[in-house]
């Protein structure tokens, strides 16, 4: 096989390429194989989102895999964590997920993990493998392996209702958005799940059918635009609850039972009080952006939050490290012990749904008194010029007023009551900004008017 000098498909984290361009067949079959030479392994499950070009790109790193001697299990068009289930369920050696999530549409990339789901990235394996494919020089096999196809979806839904009573859901009415994405199978499997017992939940079904044409817009609900017509729904339906999804289903945005979008920030709290009543004195991770909210539930139900750097890899290492029960991200990330530490976009879902159902009290209500106690910014981005030298101004502003500073993901400064982390996009020239106040919207409101007063002279 000829040499390729530069991947530039290979990320920080995982795969991602403009396709014809960083990414292709040829490139594909060249990543299976260095994957399967990497880890020696001996059986690799594979699986891929519905994007137009994923089957093919699926195909092609299952050749390579076969070609270095490994047998492949094929369980079909699948979401992400569907293939971190199959990673920890089935005895293999690892995990590929062919999928772009929510990147444009000439886009596609790969996940993956190890046995046992154990992550595999830039730390842990990533830039080996990558060395290995641009090298191209492969060791030979005498005998190929080869593929079969399983489906994996009635264990994986059983083991989602592990997490769950689901008696508590009786009379629930949620409107569920896939957004012509991967979660809709999964999601009639749940509803199936629910009918077989006899439960009654109504699923209110946007955007369902699996169509990689996305006729409605890329799947990514972060973004305001796609927020509205989940919220409209829920307001029009009398929903107790709105659930949208991105491409590949690792992550879930929820609406409350009024069509208001809920910051990610308060679902980690929301989880981590859920999981600390249940598991007193363990511990939770989260990410740098916004904490507050976060520590104070941790010490307040006598576990200990634990911050690691923003990104799955780091997540899952410092889960796997500390033994977490629960991590989160502000970003519609939430990690879960007894799912190998992976990241999982039903199980969040289905925790909360039934923590509305048996409290009797709405989403609103659940999250309210985050809310009102450190209200939140949210995620804004700046296109800037420079974003180091955007950054260095703004602690060279506001370092010599802070009682805290931190340097673990971009810059974090504290004061007595407000903070604020700003960190760059390590793929545009993006700034991201996060603040948050003790208590205090307005405070919230003019911090981020004089940051972005600052950044102006970067535009």
């Amino acid at each position: 096989m000829s040499s390729v000098k530069n991947l530039s498909c290979f990320k920080a984290y995982d795969i991602r390429g403009k396709l014809g361009v960083e990414l292709n067949e040829e490139v594909a079959y060249l990543i299976g194989r260095a994957f399967a030479e990497y880890l020696g392994a001996k059986k690799v499950v594979v699986g891929g989102d519905i994007r137009l070009t994923s089957e093919a790109l699926k195909m092609a790193v299952a050749q390579g895999l076969m070609d270095a001697g490994c047998d492949v299990i094929d369980i079909g068009m699948t979401g992400t964590e569907e293939v971190y289930f199959s990673a920890f369920h089935l005895d293999v050696d690892g995990g590929i997920e062919v999928t772009a999530s929510h990147n444009p549409m000439d886009y596609n990339g790969m996940k993956f993990v190890g046995r046992g789901a154990a992550p595999i990235s830039g730390d842990s394996g990533l830039k080996e493998i990558q060395r290995i494919a641009e090298a191209g020089e492969f060791k030979a096999c005498s005998t190929p392996g080869s593929i079969t196809k399983l489906s994996i979806l009635d264990d994986y839904v059983d083991h989602l209702f592990t997490y769950i009573d689901p008696d508590a859901f009786n009379d629930l009415k949620l409107i569920v958005n896939s957004g012509n994405g991967a979660a809709g199978h999964v999601v009639d499997a749940i509803e199936a799940q629910f009918k077989a017992q006899n439960i009654s939940v109504e699923f209110i079904k946007l955007h369902h059918e699996a169509d990689g044409n996305f006729p409605n817009g890329i799947p990514n609900p972060i973004l305001i635009e796609n927020q509205k017509v989940t919220s409209d729904a829920v307001r029009e339906h009398g929903a107790d609850m709105g659930i949208a999804w991105d491409g590949d289903f690792d992550r879930c945005f929820l609406f409350d039972g009024s069509g208001e979008f809920i910051e990610g920030y308060y679902i980690v709290g929301l989880l981590s009080e859920a999981f600390l009543k249940k598991y007193p004195g363990e511990k939770v991770i989260h990410d740098p952006r916004m904490t507050w909210n976060t520590i104070d539930i941790a010490q307040k139900a006598g576990g200990t939050a634990i911050q690691s750097k923003t990104g799955h890899a780091f997540i899952k290492d410092r889960m796997r490290a500390e033994n977490a029960v629960y991590g989160g991200e502000m970003s519609a990330h939430h990690y879960f012990r007894d799912f190998a530490y992976c990241d999982s976009g039903m199980i969040p879902w289905l925790l909360i749904s039934e923590l509305v159902a048996k409290s009797q009290k709405p989403l609103a209500e659940l999250v309210g008194g985050y809310i009102k106690k450190f209200p939140c910014s949210g995620e804004i981005n700046y296109k800037v010029n420079d974003t180091q030298k955007a950054i260095a101004r703004l602690t060279e502003h506001y370092e010599p007023q802070a009682i805290k500073k931190d340097t673990a993901d971009g810059i974090s400064l504290e004061f007595d009551e407000w903070r604020f982390n700003l960190r760059a996009s390590n793929t545009e020239p993006l700034l991201r900004l996060n603040v948050e106040a003790k208590g205090d919207e307005a405070l919230v409101r003019k911090s981020v008017a004089d940051i972005e007063a600052l950044l102006s002279e970067f535009k």
